[in-house]
C-alpha cells in the first residue's frame, strides 16, 4: 500500500481545481462579451445562450491548455520540492501572469468587436507593427472605457482569491521510486489529455479545431463569436496561412463563369483626372442619400454635404466592402483584390506585380499619387502603395505642419484635404487617392468645432459630420482649381464601423458602404441611382473603363457603367468564412465546402437553405463560389495578379 501512497493525489486534484477555475472565468468573459454586444449578436433566450456557452468549452479548452502547458508541466514534474511554499509561489506567479495576459485579450473585444465585427486575431499584429502610437491608443481606450479595466481587475482579484482557497500542503516523498513512477504516469496521461484538448478531439483523422468550427453550433453565423473566445482566435491564427491551391472545377468553367479578365472598348478623347476618396469608416448607415428607401424609423443622416453631392452624382445604394480593415479597403478599391479569412495584404504573396487602377493610369501617362495624413508608413499604406506603383506618396511628413496633428492618428481631415486640393494637378492628367483619417477612434474633432455638430446616437456620428464638413470645404477649394471640370470623383468607405440602426446589424450589412461617382463634366453622365449590387472591387474596372483603357483588365470586379455586362459576384469574409452573393442567393464557404445558402434578402443569415433548397440555380451557385475561390488562390499563390 505504501507504493500507492506516493501517488500525488493532493497535487493532482489542486491542479485540476486551478485549471477548472480558468474555465469558470472564461465563461464569465464569454457572457460579458455577449452582454456588451447583445445588440449585434441576437440570441433567442437562455437555452440558446447556454447551448453556445456549452459548445464554447471546446474552444476554451484549447485556449486554456495553450496558455497553461508550462504551468501544468511544472506542477507535475517530479522534483520533490513541488509542495514547498517557494515553489508554489513561483507556480502562482507563472499561472497569473500567463493567464492574466491571455484572459485580457477577451476584454478588448467587449468594445472593439463593434468595430472589427470579428474576434481578436493575430492580424492585429500586422496593423500594430505599422503604428508608432499603439501605447497612446491603448491608454486612450482605457480612459474612454474604464469599465473594461474595472471588470478585469474585479475578476482577476476574485480568481486570485479562489485560487488561494485550495493550498498544497508541504509533503516530502517517503519512497522515491514510486514517487517518480507515479509522476511519470501522471505526466504521460496529462500530456495525452492536453494534446487532445488543444486539438479539440483525439481523432487522428481530423484536423485541430479552428475558428470556422464554431459555426457548427450556431443558428446564425454571428453567434459563432459567442462560441469562440479571443485567446483561442488569436493563438489559432498565429503563423497561419490559409492560402492553399484547390481544385474544384476545370479552367474552362472559370473562364466562362468567373471571367477573371475583362475588356472594355469605351473611346475617350480627353482623358479625365481621377480622384478617389477612401473615407475612413464611412458606412452606408451614416448617409441619408443611401437610406431613402430603407424605411428606417427615426432615421437621421450625418453627412449633409455628401447627401447633397449624391443628388448630383451616380450612386449605388447596395454596395458592399470586400474586407474588414483599412488596408483591405485599399487593396480592394485600387487593385480589385478582396481579403478573405486571411488578408491578402498581410500574406506572403502581397509583394508581387499587381495590375491595378494605379498601374493602368501609369501606363496611360497619368501622374499617380497617394495621400494619407498619418505618419508615413502607418497602416501599411506606404509599402502597399509602392507595390501598386504610386509615383508619389504624401503623408504627415510631407504635410509638415504638426500643429494640425490630431495627437493620435493623423492630420485633421479639414487641413489635410485643403493640402490635397491644392497639391494635386501640377501634372495632368492625374490620378490621386486620398485616405481620410478623422472619422475614427477615439472619435474626436478639433476643439474649435466643439458644439458645431450633433453628438448623434453613437460616438462615430460626430466625427463623421466633421469629415463630411471637411469634404465640403475641400470641394470649395477644388472648384477653383483648373483641373476640376475634367475630373471624376469617387467616394466610398474602407470598412464599416459603429452602427446604430437594426437594419445595419444584419451580418451582410456589416459590410455596407456607400459608392458615389461624381463629375462636374456632363459628358460622363454620372447621375442617378443604380440599385444593382456593387462592391469595392468594381471601382478599379469602372474607372479603367471610364478613362478609356481598352486592354485586358485582370479583375474579379466589373465596370458598373459598361454596356458589356459581366456577371456580378459579391465577395467578402467575416473572418471565419467566405461569403458570396450570386444571383438570388448568398453562399457561405469554409475553404472546402459550402456551409450555408441563404436568400439574397436574408442579410442576417437567419434561414439556412442549404439542406432545404436544391435547384439548378443553387447547385451552379455553389460551384461558381468554389470556382471563384479556386481562381483567387491560384492567382495569388502563383503570382498571376498582373
Amino acid at each position: 500500500m505504501s507504493f500507492f501512497k506516493e501517488f500525488r493525489k493532493q497535487e493532482v486534484l489542486i491542479l485540476c481545481y486551478r485549471i477548472f477555475l480558468a474555465f469558470v472565468f472564461y465563461q464569465i468573459a464569454r457572457f460579458l462579451f455577449w452582454f456588451f454586444n447583445k445588440d449585434l449578436i441576437k440570441i433567442d433566450g437562455v437555452t440558446d445562450y447556454l447551448s453556445l456557452a456549452y459548445h464554447g468549452i471546446a474552444f476554451d479548452t484549447t485556449a486554456i491548455l495553450y496558455v497553461n502547458s508550462l504551468f501544468i508541466l511544472l506542477s507535475l514534474i517530479p522534483i520533490i520540492i513541488n509542495t514547498k511554499k517557494v515553489y508554489q509561489k513561483i507556480l502562482f506567479w507563472l499561472y497569473f501572469i500567463t493567464n492574466g495576459i491571455a484572459y485580457s485579450m477577451n476584454f478588448g473585444d467587449f468594445v472593439y468587436y463593434k468595430f472589427s465585427q470579428t474576434r481578436l486575431t493575430s492580424a492585429a499584429l500586422q496593423v500594430a507593427k505599422h503604428e508608432t502610437n499603439i501605447f497612446k491608443v491603448f491608454t486612450t481606450s482605457v480612459q474612454e472605457h474604464p469599465f473594461i479595466v474595472i471588470w478585469f481587475v474585479i475578476l482577476m482579484a476574485l480568481w486570485v482569491f479562489l485560487y488561494k482557497k485550495a493550498k498544497v500542503t508541504e509533503r516530502k516523498p517517503m519512497k522515491l521510486f514510486p514517487y517518480f513512477l507515479w509522476s511519470v504516469v501522471s505526466i504521460c496521461l496529462t500530456a495525452v489529455l492536453v494534446v487532445g484538448g488543444i486539438r479539440g478531439d483525439f481523432k487522428h483523422s481530423t484536423r485541430p479545431i479552428n475558428l470556422v468550427d464554431a459555426n457548427k453550433f450556431v443558428k446564425t453565423p454571428l453567434q459563432a463569436n459567442v462560441v469562440l473566445n479571443s485567446t483561442f482566435s488569436f493563438f489559432r491564427t498565429m503563423n497561419t496561412n490559409s492560402f492553399r491551391e484547390v481544385h474544384f472545377v476545370d479552367q474552362k468553367f472559370i473562364d466562362e463563369n468567373i471571367q477573371p479578365y475583362k475588356i472594355y472598348d469605351r473611346q475617350v478623347q480627353d482623358k479625365p483626372n481621377v480622384v478617389i476618396f477612401i473615407v475612413e469608416s464611412f458606412v452606408r448607415e451614416y448617409s441619408g442619400a443611401f437610406n431613402k428607401d430603407k424605411n428606417i424609423k427615426d432615421y437621421v443622416s450625418y453627412t449633409p454635404f455628401i447627401d447633397s453631392l449624391a443628388n448630383e452624382s451616380l450612386i449605388f445604394p447596395n454596395t458592399f466592402a470586400n474586407g474588414r480593415q483599412s488596408i483591405h479597403g485599399m487593396s480592394s478599391i485600387l487593385a480589385g483584390i478582396p481579403s478573405l479569412t486571411d488578408a491578402f495584404t498581410s500574406s506572403p504573396y502581397s509583394n508581387q506585380k499587381i495590375q491595378s487602377i494605379v498601374s493602368v493610369c501609369n501606363e496611360m501617362g497619368y501622374d499617380t499619387s497617394f495621400y494619407h495624413g498619418a505618419p508615413n508608413g502607418s497602416m501599411g499604406f506606404l509599402g502597399f502603395g509602392n507595390i501598386l506603383g504610386f509615383k508619389h506618396y504624401f503623408g504627415k511628413d510631407e504635410y509638415n505642419h504638426n500643429e494640425d496633428f490630431d495627437g493620435m492618428w493623423a492630420i485633421w481631415d479639414e487641413p489635410f484635404l485643403q493640402y490635397f486640393a491644392k497639391n494635386v494637378g501640377k501634372t495632368k492628367p492625374f490620378m490621386a487617392t486620398v485616405f481620410t483619417a478623422s472619422s475614427h477612434h477615439p472619435f474626436k474633432i478639433p476643439e474649435k468645432y466643439n458644439g458645431k455638430f450633433k453628438k448623434g446616437k453613437v460616438e462615430m456620428h460626430e466625427p463623421m459630420q466633421y469629415t463630411d464638413y471637411s469634404i465640403k470645404k475641400y470641394f470649395e477649394t477644388a472648384k477653383k482649381q483648373p483641373w476640376y471640370d475634367n475630373t471624376i470623383f469617387v467616394f466610398t468607405g474602407d470598412h464599416p464601423n459603429q452602427i446604430y440602426y437594426s437594419e445595419y446589424e444584419k451580418a451582410m450589412n456589416r459590410f455596407a458602404v456607400p459608392l458615389i461617382f461624381y463629375s462636374p463634366n456632363p459628358k460622363f453622365q454620372l447621375k442617378g441611382v443604380n440599385n444593382e449590387l456593387a462592391q469595392q472591387i468594381d471601382i478599379y474596372p469602372t474607372l479603367a473603363d471610364l478613362i478609356g483603357y481598352n486592354k485586358k483588365i485582370r479583375s474579379w470586379g466589373r465596370s458598373l457603367l459598361s454596356d458589356k455586362k459581366y456577371p456580378s459576384l459579391i465577395v467578402n469574409s467575416d473572418g471565419t468564412s467566405e461569403q458570396f452573393v450570386f444571383g438570388n442567393y448568398i453562399y457561405r464557404f469554409d475553404g472546402k465546402d459550402i456551409i450555408g445558402v441563404y436568400d439574397k434578402n436574408d442579410l442576417g443569415f437567419e434561414n439556412n437553405l442549404k439542406d432545404k433548397t436544391k435547384s439548378p440555380e443553387t447547385e451552379k451557385g455553389k460551384l461558381v463560389a468554389k470556382a471563384w475561390y479556386q481562381d483567387y488562390m491560384n492567382r495569388v499563390i502563383n503570382r498571376k495578379l498582373n
